[in-house]
This record gives C-alpha cells, structure tokens and sequence, in this order.
C-alpha cells in the first residue's frame, strides 16, 4: 500500500526526530502529544536542526521551508484517524503504549499499519492488544534520529509480508537503512548495548574504574565514540533500567541482572542528561563525573 501521511504519537526527543525525517522526506506528519507545551517545543527543536542542515548545506533552505510546512500538530488522539502510517513514540512503559493503542484503533482506517518505536518490549505482545496484528510491527528509530541511519524493523509472530515490505520501503524513501530483527526481548541493538552498558556500571560499582577512567578506557581501547557512561547518560538511566529489565524478565538470565547502581541512580532520580546528573554532572560549562 502506498504511504502519504504519518501520525507521530509523543512529541519528545525520538518524536520530534521521526517528524523531522519523514516530513524532509516529502510526507504530510501530524506529530500528536496530550500536552500543548510539547508539540511547541518539538517544533522550535525540529527547525532548530533543519536549520542546522541548511548551515552545514547539508539540505537548501527550500526543503526546510517545506519539511516545517507539512508538519501539524494535535493534542487530540483520534485526529490521526485518516492517516496512513502511525508510528507510536511514547514513553518506553508498556501500559502506557497499550492505552494509546486500545483508544487510538476504534478510530483508524482498515489499511492503516500500526507501528511502535519502542526499544525493548514485545511486539507480538502489543499487537495482540489491537484490532490489526497482521499490519502491526516495530519500527525502532535510533537516536538522534536525524542523525543516526539504522531503523529497526521488528515483526510480530502475526506480521504479514505486505505490511513489512510497505515499511521496508518507507525506511528507504527517508534515507535510512532497515536491518530486520525477530520479536525477542531487547531486538539486536539493544540486546548487545545495553548488557554492555550495564556491564560498565557494574565496572563502576566495584570500583575496578571511576567513570572518567572507564569511559575513556572504551573510548580510546576500542574506539567508541562516547564512552558507555556517557552514552547511558545521554539515553536515559531510567531507559536503560527498563531495558534491562525486560531482558532479565524475558529471557531469565542473571548475566542480564540489572546493576544495583544503575537502580540507585534511577530511584535518586539522577536520569542523565535530561535530569542534569548522572554518571556526569551537567549543571556546570564543563561535565564532572559523579563518581
């Protein structure tokens, strides 16, 4: 089936991001959020960084102008409706993606696909909860949306072949590259980076390194961009504890037990950058490691 509008739900960092790419990619987006406040933010964020594009002639001023046009906004769910492609951007709480869905489906088009970004929980789970199992599937952005080129395509156990090939095709027309993951906890990104994330606090919580010393052992050791601290920081600690709860749950195995640090950071709400501390302390010019 052929795709011309997207229903973005949740206006947030991987919100705003996925209605940043498919607008610049000549769909017609309407980005909705329950709160006002949000979709105002995620539109100053979204020419922000068009407008970080035109600088870096990365895109001409013209396809800007015309990404920002084909954007609109809604606090109301069922305005998504006619649209052809809904792509779920919530919070990562499987009751609260349940909840949209289960209001959302009553008001949707037979052929509409639905779709979640969410990193860890079960597709085949979510599905069940909709009316369209067959033409529902995971659509995982990486982040800085923008940015980052990998999606993500989880199918369900119900997932036809249409409804997979139309996104596979989806994820092209946006520039992005598609690699294909069975519904097992965490997927395969996710499934590899968080134990290791998890792996770096517990390097921490026993003292064998400080952050700063960790951080830069895997930096310059193996060549990762950021350091696993500072890239769980910049995730969300809270993310990341979700994550590896759904896969100690799902796959019940103590190698995947989340670190009691990791917990205590989340409980003292010290989240990342979002929350200005956490492995860091981002309240200053410069960060400084907490511990």
């Amino acid at each position: 089936m052929g795709i011309e509008t997207v229903g973005v739900i949740g206006a947030g960092q991987m919100g705003n991001g996925i209605a940043h790419v498919f607008a610049l990619a000549g769909y017609d987006v309407l980005m909705m959020d329950i709160d006002p406040a949000a979709l105002d933010a995620a539109l100053g964020i979204i020419r922000g960084n068009l407008d970080r594009q035109v600088a870096r002639d990365k895109i001409a001023p013209a396809d800007r102008d015309a990404a920002l046009a084909r954007i609109r906004t809604t606090t109301t769910l069922s305005d998504l409706g006619p649209t052809d492609l809904v792509i779920e951007a919530a919070t990562e709480r499987e009751t609260v993606k349940t909840a949209i869905f289960e209001d959302l489906v009553p008001h949707l088009k037979p052929e509409t696909i639905l779709t979640s970004n969410t990193s860890s929980i079960s597709i085949t789970r979510l599905a069940s909860r909709t009316d369209r199992p067959e033409r529902f599937m995971g659509f995982h952005f990486m982040n800085p949306v923008p940015v980052m080129q990998l999606v993500e395509l989880i199918r369900g156990i119900a997932t036809d072949d249409e409804t997979y090939r139309t996104c596979l095709g989806v994820v092209e027309k946006i520039g992005k590259t598609a690699s294909g993951s069975e519904d097992f906890p965490a997927f395969i990104v996710n499934r590899i980076l968080m134990p290791m994330i998890n792996e770096a606090v517990y390097t921490l919580y026993e003292g064998v390194g400080n952050v700063e010393s960790i951080d830069r052992a895997m930096k310059l050791g193996t060549n990762h961009p950021m350091g696993p601290l500072e890239l769980a920081d910049f995730i969300g600690l809270d993310t990341c504890l979700a994550i590896m709860n759904v896969l100690h749950d799902g796959l019940a195995d103590t190698k995947y037990r989340p670190c009691p640090l990791l917990t205590k950071y989340v409980e003292a709400g010290w989240l990342g950058r979002k929350t200005e501390r956490g492995f860091y302390d981002y309240r200053g010019d410069t960060p400084v490691p907490t511990r």
